[in-house]
Protein backbone atom coordinates (compact mmCIF):
# COMPACT_ATOMS: atom_id res chain seq x y z
CA UNK A 1 0.00 0.00 0.00
CA UNK A 2 3.14 2.03 -0.34
CA UNK A 3 1.97 3.51 -3.80
CA UNK A 4 -1.27 4.21 -2.59
CA UNK A 5 -0.47 6.31 0.02
CA UNK A 6 2.33 7.91 -1.78
CA UNK A 7 -0.24 9.37 -3.81
CA UNK A 8 -2.51 10.06 -1.82
CA UNK A 9 -0.13 12.28 -0.61
CA UNK A 10 0.47 14.31 -4.07
CA UNK A 11 -3.07 14.58 -4.66
CA UNK A 12 -3.13 16.39 -1.16
CA UNK A 13 -0.26 18.60 -2.36
CA UNK A 14 -1.98 19.10 -5.69
CA UNK A 15 -5.49 19.73 -3.80
CA UNK A 16 -3.15 22.52 -1.38
CA UNK A 17 -1.39 23.84 -4.49
CA UNK A 18 -5.41 24.56 -5.79
CA UNK A 19 -6.19 26.88 -3.33
CA UNK A 20 -2.98 28.66 -2.62
CA UNK A 21 -1.66 29.01 -6.20
CA UNK A 22 -4.10 31.80 -7.87
CA UNK A 23 -3.06 34.39 -5.17
CA UNK A 24 0.90 33.81 -5.65
CA UNK A 25 0.16 33.93 -9.98
CA UNK A 26 -2.00 36.34 -10.38
CA UNK A 27 -3.40 37.32 -13.82
CA UNK A 28 -0.38 34.32 -15.31
CA UNK A 29 -2.76 31.77 -13.09
CA UNK A 30 -5.68 31.60 -15.93
CA UNK A 31 -2.53 30.65 -18.35
CA UNK A 32 -1.31 28.24 -15.73
CA UNK A 33 -4.52 26.31 -15.22
CA UNK A 34 -5.13 25.92 -19.35
CA UNK A 35 -1.78 24.33 -18.84
CA UNK A 36 -3.03 22.27 -15.82
CA UNK A 37 -6.12 20.98 -17.24
CA UNK A 38 -4.37 19.72 -20.76
CA UNK A 39 -2.11 17.85 -19.17
CA UNK A 40 -4.58 16.41 -16.52
CA UNK A 41 -6.56 15.48 -19.91
CA UNK A 42 -2.98 14.13 -21.39
CA UNK A 43 -2.44 11.67 -18.15
CA UNK A 44 -6.09 10.79 -17.80
CA UNK A 45 -5.45 9.29 -21.53
CA UNK A 46 -2.55 7.63 -20.53
CA UNK A 47 -3.88 5.60 -17.98
CA UNK A 48 -7.41 5.00 -19.65
CA UNK A 49 -5.05 3.51 -22.71
CA UNK A 50 -4.22 1.42 -20.52
CA UNK A 51 -7.42 0.51 -18.83
CA UNK A 52 -8.52 0.01 -22.11
CA UNK A 53 -5.83 -2.54 -23.23
CA UNK A 54 -6.55 -4.67 -20.17
CA UNK A 55 -10.30 -4.65 -20.82
CA UNK A 56 -12.06 -7.67 -22.12
CA UNK A 57 -15.32 -8.32 -23.51
CA UNK A 58 -17.42 -11.36 -22.46
CA UNK A 59 -18.88 -12.11 -26.07
CA UNK A 60 -21.25 -15.31 -24.84
CA UNK A 61 -22.99 -12.83 -22.10
CA UNK A 62 -23.67 -9.80 -23.69
CA UNK A 63 -26.90 -8.98 -21.86
CA UNK A 64 -25.03 -8.68 -18.82
CA UNK A 65 -23.09 -5.33 -19.86
CA UNK A 66 -27.52 -4.47 -20.13
CA UNK A 67 -28.16 -5.18 -16.70
CA UNK A 68 -24.59 -3.84 -15.86
CA UNK A 69 -25.67 -0.23 -17.58
CA UNK A 70 -28.86 0.20 -15.69
CA UNK A 71 -26.59 -0.57 -12.06
CA UNK A 72 -24.52 2.21 -13.83
CA UNK A 73 -27.18 4.76 -14.12
CA UNK A 74 -28.26 4.50 -10.85
CA UNK A 75 -24.56 4.99 -9.18
CA UNK A 76 -24.65 8.40 -11.59
CA UNK A 77 -28.18 9.08 -10.48
CA UNK A 78 -28.74 8.70 -7.15
CA UNK A 79 -26.26 10.75 -6.29
CA UNK A 80 -27.37 13.30 -8.70
CA UNK A 81 -30.86 13.41 -7.68
CA UNK A 82 -29.66 13.57 -3.68
CA UNK A 83 -27.38 16.48 -4.31
CA UNK A 84 -29.96 18.40 -6.51
CA UNK A 85 -32.47 17.60 -3.84
CA UNK A 86 -29.88 19.14 -1.14
CA UNK A 87 -28.81 22.14 -2.87
CA UNK A 88 -32.90 23.08 -3.35
CA UNK A 89 -34.24 22.41 -0.32
CA UNK A 90 -31.77 23.25 2.09
CA UNK A 91 -29.46 25.52 0.72
CA UNK A 92 -31.72 27.35 -0.86
CA UNK A 93 -34.90 29.48 0.50
CA UNK A 94 -38.31 28.38 0.46
CA UNK A 95 -39.88 31.00 -1.95
CA UNK A 96 -37.61 29.13 -4.46
CA UNK A 97 -38.56 25.56 -4.22
CA UNK A 98 -41.30 25.96 -7.36
CA UNK A 99 -39.13 28.10 -9.73
CA UNK A 100 -37.80 26.80 -12.62
CA UNK A 101 -34.43 28.79 -12.41
CA UNK A 102 -34.20 27.17 -9.17
CA UNK A 103 -34.23 23.96 -10.63
CA UNK A 104 -32.33 23.93 -13.47
CA UNK A 105 -29.05 25.32 -11.65
CA UNK A 106 -29.65 22.60 -9.33
CA UNK A 107 -29.82 19.88 -11.06
CA UNK A 108 -26.83 21.22 -13.52
CA UNK A 109 -24.73 21.89 -10.52
CA UNK A 110 -25.92 18.55 -8.42
CA UNK A 111 -24.41 16.94 -11.64
CA UNK A 112 -21.00 16.84 -10.17
CA UNK A 113 -21.72 14.24 -7.32
CA UNK A 114 -22.33 11.93 -10.54
CA UNK A 115 -18.99 10.62 -11.90
CA UNK A 116 -16.46 8.71 -10.43
CA UNK A 117 -12.63 9.33 -10.41
CA UNK A 118 -11.85 7.39 -13.06
CA UNK A 119 -8.22 8.08 -13.49
CA UNK A 120 -7.48 8.40 -9.77
CA UNK A 121 -9.09 5.32 -9.08
CA UNK A 122 -7.94 2.74 -11.60
CA UNK A 123 -4.29 3.88 -10.65
CA UNK A 124 -5.01 3.54 -6.90
CA UNK A 125 -6.90 -0.08 -7.42
CA UNK A 126 -3.92 -1.20 -9.79
CA UNK A 127 -1.46 0.22 -7.37
CA UNK A 128 -3.44 -1.54 -4.03
CA UNK A 129 -2.79 -4.81 -6.19
CA UNK A 130 -6.46 -5.22 -6.76
CA UNK A 131 -6.55 -5.70 -10.61
CA UNK A 132 -7.17 -9.46 -10.77
CA UNK A 133 -10.37 -9.07 -8.57
CA UNK A 134 -13.81 -9.93 -9.48
CA UNK A 135 -14.36 -6.68 -7.86
CA UNK A 136 -11.66 -4.72 -10.01
CA UNK A 137 -13.42 -5.98 -13.44
CA UNK A 138 -17.03 -5.17 -12.39
CA UNK A 139 -15.74 -1.36 -11.23
CA UNK A 140 -14.31 -1.44 -14.34
CA UNK A 141 -17.40 -1.90 -16.14
CA UNK A 142 -19.36 0.06 -14.07
CA UNK A 143 -17.15 3.17 -13.94
CA UNK A 144 -17.03 3.18 -17.49
CA UNK A 145 -21.20 3.24 -18.00
CA UNK A 146 -21.00 5.37 -14.94
CA UNK A 147 -19.09 8.53 -16.88
CA UNK A 148 -21.03 7.50 -20.68
CA UNK A 149 -23.61 8.18 -18.56
CA UNK A 150 -22.96 11.51 -17.14
CA UNK A 151 -22.31 12.44 -20.90
CA UNK A 152 -25.13 11.88 -21.76
CA UNK A 153 -27.22 13.41 -19.09
CA UNK A 154 -25.38 16.84 -19.59
CA UNK A 155 -27.06 17.01 -22.96
CA UNK A 156 -30.51 17.88 -21.98
CA UNK A 157 -29.03 19.31 -18.74
CA UNK A 158 -27.35 21.83 -21.23
CA UNK A 159 -30.32 22.08 -23.40
CA UNK A 160 -32.38 23.38 -20.43
CA UNK A 161 -29.77 26.19 -20.61
CA UNK A 162 -29.07 27.41 -23.47
CA UNK A 163 -32.14 25.81 -25.84
CA UNK A 164 -31.56 23.05 -28.55
CA UNK A 165 -28.04 22.95 -30.41
CA UNK A 166 -26.88 20.94 -33.10
CA UNK A 167 -23.58 20.22 -31.29
CA UNK A 168 -24.79 18.03 -28.83
CA UNK A 169 -26.24 15.96 -31.75
CA UNK A 170 -22.57 15.65 -32.54
CA UNK A 171 -21.37 14.49 -29.20
CA UNK A 172 -24.26 11.47 -29.56
CA UNK A 173 -22.88 10.35 -32.78
CA UNK A 174 -19.78 10.10 -31.73
CA UNK A 175 -19.45 8.20 -28.70
CA UNK A 176 -21.73 5.43 -30.20
CA UNK A 177 -19.55 5.65 -33.47
CA UNK A 178 -16.39 4.88 -30.48
CA UNK A 179 -18.48 1.96 -28.56
CA UNK A 180 -18.84 0.68 -31.75
CA UNK A 181 -15.43 0.80 -32.93
CA UNK A 182 -14.67 -1.03 -29.34
CA UNK A 183 -17.09 -3.82 -30.32
CA UNK A 184 -15.59 -4.42 -33.06
CA UNK A 185 -12.00 -4.24 -33.08
CA UNK A 186 -11.39 -5.64 -29.46
CA UNK A 187 -7.48 -6.02 -29.33
CA UNK A 188 -7.16 -6.30 -33.47
CA UNK A 189 -5.69 -3.38 -34.29
CA UNK A 190 -1.92 -3.75 -34.26
CA UNK A 191 -0.03 -0.72 -33.34
CA UNK A 192 2.66 0.27 -31.54
CA UNK A 193 1.68 -0.27 -27.53
CA UNK A 194 4.99 1.00 -25.64
CA UNK A 195 5.04 3.75 -23.73
CA UNK A 196 6.80 6.39 -26.00
CA UNK A 197 3.68 5.97 -28.08
CA UNK A 198 1.00 5.74 -25.74
CA UNK A 199 1.83 9.11 -24.23
CA UNK A 200 2.05 10.53 -28.17
CA UNK A 201 -1.45 9.25 -28.33
CA UNK A 202 -2.86 10.34 -25.36
CA UNK A 203 -0.96 14.00 -25.94
CA UNK A 204 -2.68 13.85 -29.50
CA UNK A 205 -6.49 12.70 -28.28
CA UNK A 206 -6.11 16.05 -25.42
CA UNK A 207 -4.78 18.04 -28.32
CA UNK A 208 -8.05 17.38 -30.76
CA UNK A 209 -10.46 17.28 -27.86
CA UNK A 210 -9.18 21.30 -27.19
CA UNK A 211 -9.03 22.02 -31.02
CA UNK A 212 -12.55 21.23 -31.80
CA UNK A 213 -13.16 22.69 -27.76
CA UNK A 214 -12.23 26.06 -29.29
CA UNK A 215 -13.21 25.71 -32.52
CA UNK A 216 -16.78 25.50 -31.88
CA UNK A 217 -16.72 27.74 -29.00
CA UNK A 218 -15.44 30.11 -32.11
CA UNK A 219 -18.66 29.46 -33.90
CA UNK A 220 -20.99 29.38 -30.83
CA UNK A 221 -19.57 30.15 -27.79
CA UNK A 222 -22.52 29.11 -25.58
CA UNK A 223 -22.59 25.57 -26.59
CA UNK A 224 -19.07 24.35 -27.80
CA UNK A 225 -18.36 20.72 -28.83
CA UNK A 226 -16.36 18.93 -25.73
CA UNK A 227 -15.70 15.40 -26.47
CA UNK A 228 -14.16 13.95 -23.07
CA UNK A 229 -10.82 12.34 -23.32
CA UNK A 230 -11.56 9.49 -21.31
CA UNK A 231 -14.11 7.24 -24.01
CA UNK A 232 -11.53 8.14 -26.99
CA UNK A 233 -8.70 6.59 -24.90
CA UNK A 234 -10.24 3.86 -23.32
CA UNK A 235 -11.54 2.96 -26.65
CA UNK A 236 -8.10 3.26 -28.48
CA UNK A 237 -6.88 1.03 -25.52
CA UNK A 238 -9.29 -1.58 -26.69
CA UNK A 239 -8.76 -2.29 -30.22
CA UNK A 240 -4.72 -2.65 -29.40
CA UNK A 241 -3.60 -5.90 -30.37
CA UNK A 242 -1.43 -7.17 -27.72
CA UNK A 243 1.84 -8.33 -28.77
CA UNK A 244 2.49 -11.57 -29.64
CA UNK A 245 3.22 -13.95 -26.63
CA UNK A 246 2.32 -11.54 -24.22
CA UNK A 247 -0.05 -11.43 -21.29
CA UNK A 248 -1.85 -8.32 -20.44
CA UNK A 249 -2.91 -10.03 -17.02
CA UNK A 250 -0.02 -11.99 -15.47
CA UNK A 251 1.45 -9.42 -12.92
CA UNK A 252 -2.36 -8.26 -11.82
CA UNK A 253 -1.74 -9.27 -7.99
CA UNK A 254 1.17 -7.27 -7.55
CA UNK A 255 0.57 -4.90 -5.22
CA UNK A 256 2.13 -2.02 -6.89
CA UNK A 257 0.94 -3.04 -10.32
CA UNK A 258 -0.06 -0.27 -12.97
CA UNK A 259 -2.59 -1.20 -15.54
CA UNK A 260 -0.58 -1.81 -18.82
CA UNK A 261 2.01 -3.51 -20.72
CA UNK A 262 4.23 -5.64 -17.50
CA UNK A 263 7.73 -5.07 -18.67
CA UNK A 264 9.80 -3.48 -15.58
CA UNK A 265 9.99 -0.40 -18.00
CA UNK A 266 6.38 0.20 -18.99
CA UNK A 267 5.44 -0.25 -15.09
CA UNK A 268 7.78 2.65 -13.94
CA UNK A 269 6.49 5.04 -16.65
CA UNK A 270 3.20 4.33 -15.70
CA UNK A 271 3.70 5.19 -12.35
CA UNK A 272 5.19 8.13 -12.68
CA UNK A 273 2.21 9.00 -15.36
CA UNK A 274 -0.27 8.17 -12.32
CA UNK A 275 1.66 10.22 -9.57
CA UNK A 276 1.86 13.18 -12.09
CA UNK A 277 -1.61 12.99 -12.57
CA UNK A 278 -2.61 12.65 -8.99
CA UNK A 279 -0.43 16.30 -8.41
CA UNK A 280 -2.80 17.68 -11.42
CA UNK A 281 -6.09 16.31 -10.64
CA UNK A 282 -5.34 18.49 -7.40
CA UNK A 283 -4.47 21.67 -8.64
CA UNK A 284 -7.44 21.80 -10.98
CA UNK A 285 -10.15 21.86 -8.36
CA UNK A 286 -11.40 24.69 -8.74
CA UNK A 287 -11.35 27.75 -5.50
CA UNK A 288 -13.53 26.97 -2.82
CA UNK A 289 -14.71 30.71 -3.12
CA UNK A 290 -17.04 29.62 -6.17
CA UNK A 291 -17.34 32.47 -7.58
CA UNK A 292 -19.38 32.74 -10.92
CA UNK A 293 -17.89 33.69 -13.94
CA UNK A 294 -19.36 36.76 -15.41
CA UNK A 295 -19.44 37.06 -19.38
CA UNK A 296 -21.10 36.91 -22.26
CA UNK A 297 -22.58 33.79 -21.69
CA UNK A 298 -23.81 34.57 -18.12
CA UNK A 299 -25.47 37.27 -16.17
CA UNK A 300 -25.45 37.06 -11.95
CA UNK A 301 -28.95 38.50 -12.56
CA UNK A 302 -30.48 36.04 -14.06
CA UNK A 303 -29.18 33.34 -11.48
CA UNK A 304 -30.88 32.88 -8.62
CA UNK A 305 -28.52 30.54 -6.74
CA UNK A 306 -25.42 33.30 -7.34
CA UNK A 307 -27.54 35.97 -5.36
CA UNK A 308 -28.38 34.28 -2.24
CA UNK A 309 -26.51 35.44 1.05
CA UNK A 310 -23.21 33.81 1.98
CA UNK A 311 -23.37 31.16 5.01
CA UNK A 312 -20.97 30.83 8.00
CA UNK A 313 -17.76 28.52 7.85
CA UNK A 314 -19.18 26.04 10.52
CA UNK A 315 -22.88 26.22 8.29
CA UNK A 316 -20.48 25.41 5.48
CA UNK A 317 -18.59 22.72 6.67
CA UNK A 318 -21.88 21.10 8.10
CA UNK A 319 -23.24 20.86 4.63
CA UNK A 320 -20.52 19.83 3.07
CA UNK A 321 -20.23 16.63 5.75
CA UNK A 322 -23.90 16.09 5.44
CA UNK A 323 -23.96 16.59 1.48
CA UNK A 324 -20.61 14.19 1.31
CA UNK A 325 -22.76 11.22 3.10
CA UNK A 326 -25.86 11.34 0.95
CA UNK A 327 -24.12 11.45 -2.24
CA UNK A 328 -21.72 8.30 -1.02
CA UNK A 329 -25.09 6.53 -0.25
CA UNK A 330 -26.10 7.25 -3.61
CA UNK A 331 -23.36 5.23 -4.90
CA UNK A 332 -24.13 2.18 -2.78
CA UNK A 333 -27.18 0.47 -5.12
CA UNK A 334 -24.33 -1.92 -6.30
CA UNK A 335 -23.84 -3.24 -2.92
CA UNK A 336 -27.41 -5.01 -3.70
CA UNK A 337 -26.74 -6.36 -7.06
CA UNK A 338 -24.90 -9.20 -8.95
CA UNK A 339 -26.16 -11.69 -5.85
CA UNK A 340 -25.22 -14.74 -7.76
CA UNK A 341 -21.57 -13.45 -8.89
CA UNK A 342 -19.85 -12.59 -5.39
CA UNK A 343 -21.03 -12.34 -1.52
CA UNK A 344 -21.86 -8.87 0.21
CA UNK A 345 -18.49 -7.85 0.94
CA UNK A 346 -17.18 -8.00 -2.52
CA UNK A 347 -20.62 -6.03 -3.98
CA UNK A 348 -19.95 -3.90 -1.11
CA UNK A 349 -16.36 -3.32 -2.21
CA UNK A 350 -17.85 -2.16 -5.25
CA UNK A 351 -20.47 -0.10 -4.33
CA UNK A 352 -17.25 1.88 -2.19
CA UNK A 353 -14.98 1.62 -5.08
CA UNK A 354 -17.46 4.25 -6.99
CA UNK A 355 -17.65 6.54 -4.38
CA UNK A 356 -14.42 8.78 -5.13
CA UNK A 357 -14.87 12.17 -6.94
CA UNK A 358 -12.82 14.02 -9.15
CA UNK A 359 -11.67 15.68 -12.49
CA UNK A 360 -15.04 15.21 -14.66
CA UNK A 361 -17.09 16.71 -11.67
CA UNK A 362 -14.89 19.32 -11.41
CA UNK A 363 -15.32 19.99 -14.79
CA UNK A 364 -19.21 20.11 -14.29
CA UNK A 365 -18.74 22.46 -11.21
CA UNK A 366 -16.49 25.16 -13.93
CA UNK A 367 -18.96 24.43 -16.25
CA UNK A 368 -21.68 25.26 -13.78
CA UNK A 369 -20.12 28.36 -13.21
CA UNK A 370 -20.03 29.59 -16.67
CA UNK A 371 -23.31 29.92 -16.09
CA UNK A 372 -23.12 32.15 -13.64
CA UNK A 373 -24.55 29.37 -11.04
CA UNK A 374 -22.36 30.89 -7.60
CA UNK A 375 -23.63 31.00 -3.80
CA UNK A 376 -23.32 29.18 -0.97
CA UNK A 377 -25.31 25.96 -3.47
CA UNK A 378 -21.61 26.04 -5.93
CA UNK A 379 -19.09 26.56 -2.18
CA UNK A 380 -20.97 23.11 -0.64
CA UNK A 381 -20.42 21.27 -4.21
CA UNK A 382 -16.67 22.29 -4.32
CA UNK A 383 -15.99 21.57 -0.69
CA UNK A 384 -17.79 17.62 -0.97
CA UNK A 385 -15.96 17.30 -4.26
CA UNK A 386 -12.48 18.37 -2.44
CA UNK A 387 -13.01 16.03 0.17
CA UNK A 388 -14.31 13.05 -1.17
CA UNK A 389 -11.11 13.25 -3.54
CA UNK A 390 -9.48 13.41 -0.57
CA UNK A 391 -11.16 10.38 0.89
CA UNK A 392 -10.02 8.09 -2.07
CA UNK A 393 -6.91 6.60 -0.42
CA UNK A 394 -9.16 5.67 2.58
CA UNK A 395 -12.06 3.96 0.23
CA UNK A 396 -9.31 1.88 -1.40
CA UNK A 397 -7.83 0.66 1.56
CA UNK A 398 -11.81 -0.19 3.04
CA UNK A 399 -12.29 -1.79 -0.19
CA UNK A 400 -9.18 -3.96 0.21
CA UNK A 401 -9.94 -5.07 3.71
CA UNK A 402 -13.00 -6.23 2.78
CA UNK A 403 -11.78 -8.35 0.10
CA UNK A 404 -8.90 -9.77 2.56
CA UNK A 405 -12.19 -10.35 4.40
CA UNK A 406 -14.26 -12.19 1.43
CA UNK A 407 -10.98 -14.46 0.55
CA UNK A 408 -10.46 -15.34 4.37
CA UNK A 409 -13.82 -16.69 4.41
CA UNK A 410 -14.21 -17.89 1.07
CA UNK A 411 -11.09 -20.03 2.00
Amino acid sequence: MKKVFGFSVLLILGLIGSQILPGVLGDTHRLFMEIVIFLTMTGLSFIMIHVGYEFEIDRSNVRQYGWDYMVAITTAGFPWIFAALYFLYILLPSDLWNSWDAWKEVLLIGRFAAPTATGVLFSMLAAAGLSATWMFRKTRILVIFDDLDTVLLMIPLKIMMVGLAWQLGIVVVVMVILLWVAWRFLHQIKIPVTWPYVLLYSVGIAAVSEVVYFATKLIDYRVPIHIEVLLPAFVLGCIMAHPKGSDAHSDDEREGHQEGPETPEEQRVSTIVSAIFMVLVGLSMPLLTGKPVVNAQSSLLESVTAVQPGISWGAMIFHTLVLTLIINLGKMFPAFCYRKEANWRERLAVALAMCPRGEVGAGIILLSLGYGIGGPVVSVAILALVLNLALTPLFVIWVKQLLMAAQVRRG
